[in-house]
């Protein structure tokens, strides 16, 4: 799999006018075989709300699955097809423990997957291209180019179980419950 993005960030020069800061390939992209995922950080905040006047590029901080307190996480994401992950089952599981993902309620001991999370954040997704399912907790949606998920602290996981690479844009926003 391999994720090109172009990424264009726009700013004010010193008179306030609206000019391009930078515009070039997305830099930060991690690939996990094991998973059969790519992912790319387009752009993060660390307030809210976000600060205009900062200049420094959004997407060069460290982080982690999750948005700051208070901040933003912009993403596109690569999902290759289930059968292009390496990992196993159990291997699966302790990689979302790691990253610190593990589902809640009444399905936390048994999950239905072994990617099934959930994340104190509302997340904004939209299918570009692809199909992927959506599992929750006892159900699923089948998802695809165009559709879009308002996804709201919830468990979940992503299944791609076609054959084509489904990609999708995400928007984490820190939440309270």
């Amino acid at each position: 799999m391999s994720l090109k993005v172009r990424r264009v960030v726009t700013g004010k020069d010193s008179s306030g006018k609206a000019v391009v800061v930078s515009d070039g390939d997305a830099a930060r992209v991690h690939e996990r075989r094991q998973l059969g995922i790519t992912n790319c950080v387009l752009w993060s905040t660390d307030s809210a709300p976000a600060r205009l006047s900062d200049a420094s590029d959004g997407a060069e901080r460290e982080l982690g699955i999750t948005p700051p307190r208070q901040g933003t996480i912009f993403r596109m994401i690569e999902f290759g097809p289930q059968k292009s992950a390496t990992a196993t089952p159990q291997e699966k599981l302790e990689l979302f423990r790691k990253m610190g993902l593990t589902p809640e309620g009444p399905t936390a001991a048994d999950p239905r997957d072994p990617g099934m999370h959930r994340t104190r954040t509302i997340d904004y997704a939209v299918i570009l291209s692809g199909e992927i399912d959506m599992l929750l907790d006892d159900s699923e949606v089948h998802l695809r180019a165009g559709d879009v998920v308002v996804q709201r602290g919830t468990n979940h996981a992503w299944v791609n179980r076609g054959t084509q690479p489904c990609r999708a844009v995400f928007v984490l926003l820190d939440a309270a419950e």
